[in-house]
């Protein structure tokens, strides 16, 4: 499988943005992308046109792919009720109520099984997926069966590189502290790192960047400024996709509507690509051709 599993440090480091805005480049690159996110814990969720309920977040990740969504990017959804318990939403449709405990004793095997068929659709459909996990992979009282990090990166058998928010403050702790906790296997996936939310010039960052790769022998991959326009919500969502249902819109209305989200999808290609250093990360990604740079 050729892809790239998108991690981070904590939740809210930036890896939906990242993801979308790979998303957008590697189809301007001329690949073929699909995005995939094992699971999601939201009520932010969009209904596809043959009555499947996925995360959002891939709905709009597969717009930047210029591709049609499909359960298979989000094969399980967990939509919050309250008391504990969650909706299990399974491949787009709708399971049962449940304790978050009495999901992870009753559903980790299915998982698992549902998470690699999935990602074997997804890559018989696209030559490179881009893959998103949540919150942090060393939450240690959670580690041993998850879903949604280092088990789908070791299902998929692709690299993994770690955003770490230095908006926040404990950017070092956070990367090294994150690695450390990594078991030996899963640490060799982590190729590369992004510094996201950069206030100012990144050339201010250097010494920083020196640092981490010399402690780590990991490379920092891109130092991302701060982008406070670009339009993604805490949930994963594009705010200009938060909007009444196309039906019953003027077709005027709705060819603006999508014109504005070529434009932020574009937007945060652009951003990346001017950081990023992409050489780099595609000699991180096994089977990449550089033919298909422009």
């Amino acid at each position: 499988m050729k892809g790239v599993m998108i991690q981070g440090t904590a939740s809210d480091a930036g890896k939906s943005l990242v993801a979308t805005a790979l998303c957008r480049l590697l189809v301007q690159k001329g690949f073929r992308p699909a995005p995939f996110k094992s699971q999601n814990v939201t009520n932010n969720s969009y209904v596809t046109d043959d009555g499947k309920e996925i995360g959002k977040a891939q709905v709009l990740q597969a717009e930047a792919c210029n591709i049609e969504a499909s359960p298979e990017m989000n094969p399980i959804l967990l939509k919050p009720s309250g008391s504990g318990r969650s909706e299990v939403i399974w491949l787009g449709e709708q399971m049962e109520v449940i304790l978050g405990m009495e999901y992870r004793e009753q559903y980790y095997e299915r998982a698992v099984k549902t998470i690699r068929q999935s990602l074997e659709t997804l890559s018989r459909q696209a030559d490179f997926l881009v893959i998103e996990g949540a919150g942090s992979p060393v939450e240690m009282n959670l580690k041993h069966r998850e879903v949604v990090n280092m088990k789908v990166a070791e299902l998929a058998d692709v690299p993994v590189i770690l955003i770490a928010d230095i908006n926040r403050g404990g950017l070092f702790a956070s990367v090294i502290g994150t690695l450390e906790l990594l078991e030996p296997d899963e640490r060799k996936r982590v190729k590369g790192l992004i510094v996201n939310k950069f206030h100012g010039d990144p050339a201010l960052f250097d010494e920083g960047k020196q640092w981490l790769e010399e402690r780590t022998g990991i490379p920092v991959l891109a130092v991302l400024p701060y982008l406070a326009d670009h339009q993604l919500e805490e949930e994963d969502a594009l705010s200009l996709t938060n909007r009444p249902s196309s039906s019953g819109r003027e077709p005027e209305k709705e060819q603006t509507i999508m014109k504005e989200k070529e434009e932020t999808y574009n937007q945060l290609a652009g951003h990346l690509q001017e950081y990023l250093d992409w050489e780099k990360f595609l000699s991180i990604v096994s089977g990449s051709k550089k033919e298909n740079i422009q």
